[in-house]
């Protein structure tokens, strides 16, 4: 039995990507990459991005690399998922630069 917790669901979360990445025998750019995409093909909400704000830093990772992303599913997921997702991240990018700001 699990000991309870205010957070389950970030707690549950949490544990499923710790365990995703210690399975993973991507680098920590491709990984990062590799979940966009998989945000992108699945209409992911803002929170979603905002997530991975700190693993897209973190890894070095590059806004025209994040493009080439989107480039890269477009004709996969096609043009509405990827104007979705576009304003998906940056709504979580303009809340992130928000609490930034707010915390200096």
């Amino acid at each position: 039995m699990t000991t309870a917790s205010d957070t389950p669901v970030l707690d549950t979360l949490t544990a499923m990507t710790v365990d995703s990445i210690e399975r993973c025998g991507l680098d920590e750019r491709a990984l990062i990459l590799t979940r966009i995409a998989a945000l992108v093909a699945m209409d992911a909400p803002a929170a979603s991005y905002l997530a991975h704000i700190d693993p897209v830093v973190r890894a070095g990772l590059t806004a025209e690399q994040v493009q080439d992303v989107l480039v890269a599913v477009a004709p996969v997921v096609g043009s509405a998922r990827v104007m979705s997702a576009a304003a998906s991240m940056t709504e979580a990018l303009g809340f992130a630069i928000a609490v930034a700001e707010d915390q200096e």
